[in-house]
């Protein structure tokens, strides 16, 4: 086995128990550190998963010499800043999508990963399913012809609570960052950078947009995309092209299958995740950290830039703008 790489935990709401769960799963990776902005909420997280260490202050858990790499399971607002500040004392960062609110933000990410030479990543975990994996490399391989077509949601019913994170303004709420990167993310990996953005939503009363639908055009192809709050979706992602189409099973994002559908045959493909999923991109990190880079190439810097930079177009389409911007 591998040298064991020492996990620290900052933020540990619902997302960074699922993800700890899963990184119990992996070889070679220790939950060693948590932290909250309450000791009581770090101490109990910490007894959940036998991590050995609980604190009760980001910056403790940045300057623990035992923790080799953060994982950041906060609000997006606070992405930018506790990313950078992990790395600048000297860990390493997988951070949960989306990387950043905007742009500008996520560009200082990378530029703090190439300044203090450590791995940063987005947690952007769908890249490293097996099924998605899978599928990408048969559209890469021309099974489907040239794609023309991408469909893609991300939609289920959230009842409107006072001061819930999904729609609060101030922490970069709404459907489009929390949801609406995963169909932006999968145009992305087929198609490429988009030459024009449609997008058009509706809004809570906080101004966080409750459902985003998007038209990405390309030269030869278009993405039909869709996130919302407001109501439930099949969670079916369907890539067409002109010999056939691959249907990413519900649910897409996190799929333990695909279709492959050519002349009204269907071929089921089947590849069961380990755990939840987040997984694999926990072993990437490990990959990655092991071979010293600073960087995946399966989910790269200027992926995560160009990812950003469509959101950043989408919200200048609908008007959406953060308090903090």
């Amino acid at each position: 086995m591998s040298k064991q790489i020492n996990w620290g935990i900052v933020g540990l709401g619902n997302i960074s128990d699922q993800f700890v769960t899963d990184l119990r799963m992996v070889d070679a990776a220790e939950v060693y550190a948590v932290a909250s902005r309450t000791q009581n909420k770090a101490d109990a997280f910490a007894k959940k998963f036998s991590a050995k260490k609980a604190y009760g202050s980001y910056d403790d858990i940045f300057k623990d010499p035992q923790v080799d790499i953060i994982y950041i399971g906060t609000p997006h607002d606070s992405h930018a800043e506790l990313s950078i500040k992990a790395m600048s004392n000297g860990k390493h960062v997988l951070c949960e999508k989306p990387v950043a609110l905007n742009y500008k933000q996520a560009l200082s990410m990378v530029n703090a990963s190439k300044t203090h030479s450590r791995f940063f990543m987005e947690a952007f975990w769908t890249r490293f399913n097996p099924s998605v994996q899978e599928a990408l490399s048969q559209i890469r391989q021309g099974i489907i012809g040239e794609v023309k077509y991408v469909n893609a949601d991300f939609a289920f019913y959230v009842p409107v609570t006072e001061g819930s994170r999904m729609t609060n303004k101030e922490l970069g709420g709404g459907t489009l960052l929390d949801m609406g990167v995963y169909p932006l993310f999968l145009s992305y990996v087929v198609l490429g950078m988009p030459k024009k953005v449609l997008a058009s939503s509706n809004f809570y009363a906080s101004g966080c947009d409750k459902q985003t639908s998007m038209i990405l055009q390309y030269d030869h192809a278009q993405a039909v995309l869709h996130s919302s709050f407001a109501s439930p979706s099949n969670m079916i992602a369907t890539i067409s092209g002109e010999a056939g189409r691959i249907n990413l099973n519900s649910v897409w994002h996190e799929t333990q299958s695909y279709s492959l559908i050519k002349n009204n045959h269907v071929v089921d493909y089947a590849h069961p995740t380990k755990g939840k999923g987040f997984t694999y991109e926990i072993e990437e990190c490990h990959r990655c950290i092991r071979a010293h880079k600073i960087e995946s190439d399966l989910w790269s810097h200027q992926d995560s830039l160009n990812l950003m930079s469509i959101a950043d177009e989408v919200r200048k389409q609908i008007g959406l703008k953060y308090p903090s911007e």
